[in-house]
């Protein structure tokens, strides 16, 4: 990078927050997808809205490529410095700076960690609802970015349908603001279409949360089953029967061994095949009588131990080990890719025996962990990145088990986004026109394609397009992709 970049970029952000020298660019060349390496040519680290928009300001004038970073968990590739350029690093701006009790919401930076806001507001009996099993390390940036999840949306919902309103920087330096604290949208509902756009349409730079008040009770179960068949079969029969869980986890014999064999040591049944963590919250009146029907719907599937945390304490361990089990995976193995997909509950027998196979056929360990109440799987390819074979095996591996989620009528992703990972797998689900639609919106945010180029679509498709629009108000974007939508429509 150019010497007069670098010394612009300390002279907005002083010398410590700017990053240049190569071995310390090594931390971020990926992010927590590790097959795919890429060194930024700087890393800055702002501490206000006012120094992101000078640093966009100033790639734009140079034509150089920039993209925001956060806690660096996400698990699609989506903070990889694919083109090089500048990582806008924003861990810094990690303040709550509100907290509305009356009102219920909250205003955060996007540096702020998931977890930490529960533990801001809990003194005022609140919470915020999405938990990504990362939530002790994931940034709410990031969330917003991915449309993080967890295991409590099946029944609270994603990201976007708890964040209200945004402040944000555009790919061409300008500030703007979208929502409002009520969670009314005013026109075109240009907060959802940023929400899990994955830093492709802007950099968000504070965010109102909505929060939610404390459930009156909570019931944590766990299940076991000496057959993978009979757990997953109690996932669509929990739903079948109109009940739904705060949450329904899934973990395999191999999670159960990882955790077990870690400092998350959860309690759960070593002899188990498979494993249902559920749990269900609301009013004391009728809660017992919910969780007894998920009882029985578990025995008659053949569970062998249905148990019933019986204090705080022991929900919270039984949680440890859910939310610890990726981590806890580097007990069986040195190295391991996440993958991300969602099929139909009702599929979930079948796809878990057909990676069982893959498993074997490719002689790659798989571990499964996942969100089964709204089948979002999450297959843990375990392998050892210091075996070529292997790693070439995981990339063959990885495409099956995408390409099977597709054919039974399933998504490509449920929470971990596109990013660069799965951006060659668009066209399984998306025709040439819906991807071109797609992207045209992009631009109408993104018209040069300097903001974290080379994600979630198969090219970069002339990305330069409309980059004569340089107005960026909210009134002209809406107007933009208004005409964007019309024109697909006809």
């Amino acid at each position: 990078m150019k010497k007069e970049v670098i010394k612009k970029l300390r002279e907005i952000l002083g010398s410590p927050a700017v990053i240049e020298d190569e071995t310390e660019l090594l931390v971020y060349e990926c992010d927590a997808l590790t097959l795919f390496k890429s060194k930024p040519d700087a890393v800055v680290f702002p501490w206000t809205t006012e120094q992101v928009a000078q640093i966009v300001r100033l790639a734009n004038e140079h034509r150089i490529p920039f993209l925001p970073r956060g806690a660096g968990t996400g698990l699609s590739g989506g903070a990889l410095a694919v083109e090089g350029g500048i990582i806008i690093e924003l861990q810094r701006m990690n303040r709550v700076l509100s907290i509305d009790a009356d009102n219920r919401f909250a205003i955060v930076q996007p540096g702020v960690v998931n977890l930490h806001i529960s533990q801001a507001v809990a003194p005022y009996g609140l919470y915020y609802a999405p938990d990504p099993s990362s939530q002790m390390a994931c940034s709410i940036g990031g969330n917003v970015a991915e449309n993080s999840g967890g295991p409590h949306c099946l029944k609270y919902g994603m990201t976007t349908n708890h964040i209200l309103a945004i402040e944000a920087v555009t790919p061409k330096g300008e500030i703007i603001r979208l929502g409002n604290a009520a969670g009314e949208t005013v026109g075109m509902d240009l907060l959802g279409a940023i929400v899990g756009s994955e830093g492709t349409f802007v950099i968000v730079t504070e965010i109102t949360i909505r929060l939610l008040q404390k459930p009156q009770w909570v019931k944590t179960l766990l299940a076991a089953f000496h057959s993978v068949e009979d757990c997953s079969q109690t996932v669509s029969d929990i739903i079948a029967a109109g009940i739904v869980p705060a949450a329904l986890e899934f973990v395999d014999a191999k999670t159960i061994e990882a955790v077990e064999a870690s400092v998350y040591k959860a309690g759960y049944p070593q002899d188990a095949a498979a494993a249902l963590l559920i749990e269900v919250d609301g009013f004391r009146e009728g809660l017992e009588e919910t969780s007894n029907a998920i009882v029985e719907i578990c025995r008659r599937n053949r569970s062998y131990d249905v148990r019933v945390a019986k204090d705080d304490e022991e929900r919270a361990r039984l949680w440890l080990g859910r939310k610890g089990a990726f981590g806890a995976m580097g007990r069986i193995s040195p190295d391991m890719i996440t993958m991300d997909a969602v099929i139909p509950r009702t599929r979930l027998p079948e796809v878990l025996a057909e990676i069982a196979r893959m498993s074997d056929r490719y002689g790659l360990a798989v571990a499964n962990v996942f969100h089964a109440g709204d089948g979002n799987l999450h297959p843990l390819i375990l392998f050892d990145g210091r075996r070529q074979d292997q790693v070439e095996k995981i990339h063959r591996m990885g495409e099956e088990i995408v390409k099977l989620c597709v054919d039974v009528g399933g998504a490509l992703s449920g929470e971990h986004g596109i990013g660069y990972e799965k951006k060659e797998f668009m066209n399984l689900v998306f025709t040439e026109p819906d991807l071109e639609m797609m992207m045209r919106v992009k631009r109408v945010f993104n018209p040069d394609g300097l903001l974290n180029p080379s994600k979630i679509f198969p090219t970069r498709r002339a990305c330069t397009e409309i980059g004569k629009h340089t107005t960026t108000s909210t009134a002209e974007i809406g107007k933009r992709v208004d005409e964007v939508l019309r024109g697909s429509a006809r």
